[in-house]
């Protein structure tokens, strides 16, 4: 980098495209400063997780002790099921 770049307060879309036509991205960045964007990459790694319903038999017990402690986080207890079991994996 060459000297930061400092964004100012825009009053409205216009002043901010002005300023974007006028100014020169290479008085403050060098090209070594720039990574390459991999638009399918970023695509996989940010795209909605794919849930996948199923169904499980669990003993009466640890449901109520997750029921609790879902009541004292204030989360619903599914959720609380969910992080749990994303945890261990």
């Amino acid at each position: 980098m060459k000297k930061k770049l400092i964004m100012p307060k825009f009053k409205n879309e216009e002043e901010e495209h002005e300023f974007w036509m006028n100014i020169d991205l290479s008085d403050y960045f060098r090209p070594s400063d720039f990574k390459h964007f991999d638009l399918e990459q970023f695509l996989k790694e940010h795209e909605e997780p794919r849930i996948t319903r199923v169904t499980m038999r669990i003993p009466t017990k640890i449901v109520k002790r997750f029921k609790q402690k879902a009541l004292e986080l204030d989360i619903p207890y599914q959720s609380l099921m969910k992080q749990q079991l994303a945890k261990g994996m």
